[in-house]
């Protein structure tokens, strides 16, 4: 309705004049409540969620949270844990840092990729379209990181829009010093916490933390520790006095009915045995221990960067370890098995508005879900290639009924299945193991000769990966030769 005092005299003796007018005024009302319209619209869409994807390399279940080892110090950890839902059997897709990463990074378990140990370049067979940092890219996220996502031998620049090419070096143990027992290394250090090179690394996502964003970001930081060498500050190890090192569980005829493949994996003539003879087990321990209370201490700081940010009500986090590791259990040190510590790993999941602060989830899952899980908390649609499963049923409801068990590949055709009663192993040449979880949590007696358990391991195999394709580099060493040329033409660009 127009005033008829806002009409012109004159347009009182034109109608048709008058009506250009109102029709003029009508249609520029109408534009400017549409316009209103439209930007309480663009306001109340959501924003994008960021990622902030945090790695760490060859971290086992002793955190706090597990209750595995109540000697680990994780204060920060422990701190994460408390913000979202926490996953007390989350398993590796594989006990090796290259295979491992390639999985998770690809969605691609080793069976289905081929690429099954950490000299297989995964380039050649895992293209950057299928990455789960291109997914991100193509729905508009700014991708970027620093240290250890992938394995650090193969690098691809071009799945990132920024990485850090340069993290520093680490200081040596001077010369008169113990450098630790064979291959297991490990050295208390007259050193900074900054001269490591996990604080640059750390120090890149606490920049990115205070900056401002135009895009939703993905944030990845991996630290390398504690992967060997188990060098440190000295006061790491002080936290850990020698005569207060308990050895973990262990048994001396633990692989008496291992089958032969397995006892293969294990090694006991190699660095056990080095160990036993050595006296220093306690020592490798307590050095691990510190090693574990440094790369806290980077947690902690970033942790508090984010605490601080602009970021932090719009930010998922996910924390994962690559995979676990042995201390002497089963007479095995590193990963390179299937057995429960070279397979279990830490996984803890912030998601606004979605997980609930402090809470444990006991449902058996494997690192596979990490890509679907991303992708249907930010809404992109997951590439139908990818192979795992998406948990933001469990991240809602951590009891929620889960029948699908992890599974973990070590080398070409080594499978195990974890539930949360049972591990299952069963080996290229069908040798097996078969463990009662909830009696035998240390996996000490293989029943897989019982003839009345016999319908449960064909039950579990049925979860196995029926693909397996061949390793690559068996005859040939093509993939070494064609991550040779990849890296040539990258040092070209």
């Amino acid at each position: 309705y127009i005033p008829s005092s806002t009409v012109p005299a004159h347009a009182h003796r034109n109608p048709y004049l008058m009506l250009s007018r109102i029709s003029i005024y009508r249609a520029a009302r109408a534009a400017c409540l549409s316009l209103l319209l439209l930007g309480a619209a663009y306001a109340a869409a959501p924003q994008k969620p960021n990622v902030l994807f945090i790695a760490i390399d060859d971290l086992r279940d002793w955190v706090g949270y597990f209750g595995r080892n109540p000697q680990a110090r994780t204060p920060n950890i422990d701190r994460l844990s408390k913000m979202g839902v926490s996953f007390s059997r989350a398993y590796c897709a594989s006990p090796s840092c290259n295979p491992s990463r390639a999985a998770l990074m690809s969605g691609l378990r080793p069976s289905t990729s081929g690429v099954y140990e950490n000299n297989i370049d995964f380039r050649p067979y895992i293209s950057a379209d299928k990455a789960l940092t291109t997914a991100f890219r193509n729905a508009g996220y700014y991708v970027h990181g620093a240290g250890k996502i992938y394995h650090e031998a193969y690098r691809r620049p071009s799945e990132w829009d920024h990485y850090l090419e340069d993290s520093g070096r680490n200081p040596r143990v001077p010369d008169g010093q113990s450098d630790g027992v064979g291959g297991i290394k490990f050295a208390p250090l007259d050193c900074k916490d900054e001269d490591i090179s996990d604080w640059n690394i750390t120090n890149y996502g606490i920049e990115s933390l205070k900056r401002k964003h135009d895009k939703p970001f993905f944030l990845a930081v991996g630290l390398h520790k504690p992967h060997m060498p188990w060098n440190v500050p000295k006061k790491y190890f002080d936290m850990f006095p020698l005569e207060t090192i308990k050895l973990p569980p262990h048994l001396e005829t633990d692989l008496n009915d291992i089958p032969a493949s397995g006892k293969r994996m294990a090694r006991p003539e190699g660095d056990h045995a080095a160990m036993l003879e050595s006296g220093r087990w306690k020592e490798a321990v307590q050095a691990y221990l510190a090693t574990i209370a440094y790369t806290d201490m980077n947690i902690g700081r970033l942790l508090d960067a984010f605490e601080k940010s602009a970021y932090r009500d719009n930010t998922i986090i996910v924390f994962w370890g690559d995979h676990g590791w042995h201390l002497g259990e089963k007479n095995h040190w590193r990963k390179f098995a299937l057995w429960e510590e070279a397979t279990r790993a830490p996984l803890i999941w912030v998601a606004p508005g979605v997980t609930k602060a402090g809470t444990i989830c006991d449902r058996p899952v494997d690192f596979m879900s990490i890509y679907p899980t991303l992708m249907a908390l930010t809404g992109i649609a997951t590439p139908a290639h990818v192979d795992g499963s998406n948990i933001r049923p469990l991240l809602v409801d951590p009891k929620a009924n889960w029948t699908t068990p992890a599974v973990t590949t070590y080398r070409f055709g080594n499978h195990t299945a974890r539930t949360s009663e049972w591990r299952y192993i069963r080996y290229e040449n069908g040798e097996e193991e078969l463990y009662d979880e909830r009696k035998d949590p240390n996996e000490y007696t293989n029943l897989a000769g019982k003839p009345e358990l016999a319908a449960k391991k064909i039950e579990l195999a049925a979860f196995l990966p029926t693909m397996n394709v061949p390793d690559p580099i068996s005859d040939s060493g093509s993939a070494r030769k064609a991550g040779k040329n990849e890296d040539k033409q990258r040092k070209k660009k």
